[in-house]
């Protein structure tokens, strides 16, 4: 009977322990939980945009800058063309 008392203080050491972790893990759950939903929060207040809408935007910008070069391009090309011609 005396193996039993040492082997059952370590099974129920064990068990606490065991309990323990899963509390833990529990508690670092809910923790993630609410900071990433304080976090959102922070943000929405914040008015930032979502990466994809940057991106979309800075796109728009690119192109808009490429169509504004040809365009001057084409102005100057016209105007060199109306001068020569008046001349």
């Amino acid at each position: 009977m005396r193996n039993q008392g040492p082997n059952r203080i370590l099974d129920e050491f064990a068990r606490v322990m065991t309990d323990a972790a899963g509390a833990a893990q529990g508690a670092r759950r809910e923790a993630e939980t609410f900071f990433r939903a304080q976090g959102e929060r922070v943000m929405s207040q914040m008015d930032l945009v979502q990466r994809e809408e940057f991106e979309a935007v800075r796109e728009m910008a690119v192109k808009a800058r490429t169509e504004n070069e040809a365009l001057k391009a084409r102005i100057a090309a016209l105007e060199a063309k109306l001068n020569g011609s008046s001349t």
